[in-house]
């Protein structure tokens, strides 16, 4: 999230929540793609990573691309962490570990997202290569220990590193060493935001499986294929995880507010300060009753914020946000919204996907979550691999694609960016799997050819 929303309107009641959630639907019409997707910076001199401040800092890489591009500045404390395009485009933000973020814009098809996305790698490459930075394309650091890897300085990511390791031994790896790309998309009313949140959160390991691509640790390969995605299965419970409850009857907006109510907040900001509410909750501060804050009461933007810190594999904030795939190089970086397009933004591919996932019981999906981020496409639910079922959801996401029927200037359809995902199909070899046969061979077991072959 490239910034911390600032909206000083009380809020009175749950039902204003409600009613915060359903005013993200849209007419098909006005459907949009936004992609997300975070890359590690290192020196391409020594391989190590790059800190905030100084003349070839990431402070002086966002001073640079704000020259080049015209973007405005987005400051905390006085520190540049990140810039914006205006109303409805594009942001670059920092995760805490220094990870670049590029929050795009919304546009209508994925044809639009490479655009964007070749834009904003060429101008960074241009703003980077004096300053002697590289990106990885990987969805972890290889090689730097959480001690050796920068901490950037947002007021939040102090608050939240501060409660992590409170809830789960992971947290900190979350945030300081991993990297992912993300795809936000509509819904037009409830009914449809229930049956696309079903799908994608059944699907998510699938896309987990496809997109694998965090093999290494600390300088050695980790026993996963996604160690990103097995991150997050020990971060925190009260705010991760499948979310059973989007499968049970009734569900809709209000379980769903119900839901985000209860998980505890990190912060509340007030005139530009962040204060440190860390395991407090939501419906005392709708009620004045925050120890650290009485009498301060609830306002839009606190609601905002707060669900911007809940981490379900599908998070519903008005809109839906696909957040199973671990960041990879350019290829995959739209491949991932290609997919998510192709099975949700067609009724026939997304009544095909639900006809798919629709008989998994709440057990198996969990299972198959615990199981993918070790064994990729190997991994089994209901008598069949997860290969078969990516083949599956391939071929139904390429129909989807199909029928939008969106050319580009040479004729071609959207269908085109899946090409990496048919290629692993094809092969059943993952990134993460393609990444360990040339650390056992080629890279005679170091992750040091890493930082050339897999880089932007």
């Amino acid at each position: 999230m490239a910034r911390d929303v600032s909206d000083a309107t009380p809020i009175e009641s749950r039902d204003e929540l409600v009613a915060w959630v359903e005013a993200g639907e849209k007419p098909k019409a006005q459907w949009r793609i936004g992609t997300e997707h975070e890359k590690i910076p290192f020196y391409r001199a020594d391989q190590s990573p790059v800190p905030y401040a100084g003349d070839h800092g990431v402070q002086a890489l966002l001073a640079g691309l704000m020259r080049e591009t015209d973007w405005e500045p987005i400051t905390d404390g006085g520190n540049l962490i990140g810039l914006f395009e205006g109303e409805g485009g594009g942001a670059i933000s920092l995760e805490p570990g220094g990870q670049f973020e590029l929050s795009g814009g919304l546009v209508s098809d994925v044809h639009e997202t490479q655009a964007e996305l070749d834009a904003h790698l060429e101008a960074l490459q241009r703003v980077a290569e004096p300053l002697g930075i590289g990106f990885l394309d990987l969805a972890m650091s290889p090689l730097w220990t959480r001690a050796d890897t920068p901490v950037m300085p947002k007021s939040r990511y102090r608050i939240m590193m501060g409660y992590m390791p409170k809830v789960g031994t992971l947290g900190l790896d979350m945030m300081l060493r991993s990297s992912t790309v993300q795809v936000n998309l509509d819904y037009a009313s409830e009914a449809d935001m229930v049956k696309k949140l079903r799908v994608s959160l059944a699907l998510q390991p699938i896309c987990t499986a496809l997109f694998a691509n965090s093999p290494f640790t600390e300088g050695r390969p980790n026993g996963f294929l996604s160690m990103r995605s097995q991150i997050w299965t020990d971060t925190d419970p009260h705010r991760t995880g499948m979310m059973p409850c989007a499968f049970e009857d009734g569900f809709g907006y209000e379980r769903y507010v119900d839901w985000v109510m209860d998980v505890p907040m990190y912060f509340v900001m007030r005139d530009g300060i962040y204060h440190d509410v860390a395991g407090e909750s939501f419906r005392d501060l709708m009620e004045g009753k925050l120890p650290q804050l009485p009498g301060v009461r609830a306002s839009r933007s606190d609601w905002a914020n707060h669900v911007s810190t809940v981490f379900p594999e599908v998070r519903l904030k008005r809109f839906l946000e696909m957040r199973g795939a671990d960041a990879g190089p350019r290829g995959h970086l739209v491949a991932m919204p290609a997919f998510w397009t192709g099975l949700l933004y067609d009724h026939g591919a997304l009544d095909a996907a639900w006809d798919l996932v629709k008989g998994w019981s709440a057990d198996e999906r969990q299972a198959l979550r615990d199981a993918v981020p070790r064994e990729g496409l190997c991994a089994r639910i209901g008598g069949h691999s997860v290969h078969e079922i990516a083949r599956e959801t391939l071929r139904i996401a390429r129909e989807g694609l199909e029928a939008r029927a969106i050319i580009d200037r040479l004729g071609r359809d959207e269908t085109r960016f899946l090409d990496p995902l048919e290629q692993i199909v094809a092969t059943g070899t993952n990134r993460a799997q393609a990444l360990l046969a040339l650390y056992h061979g080629r890279w005679e077991g170091s992750v040091l050819p890493a930082f050339e072959e897999c880089a932007f």
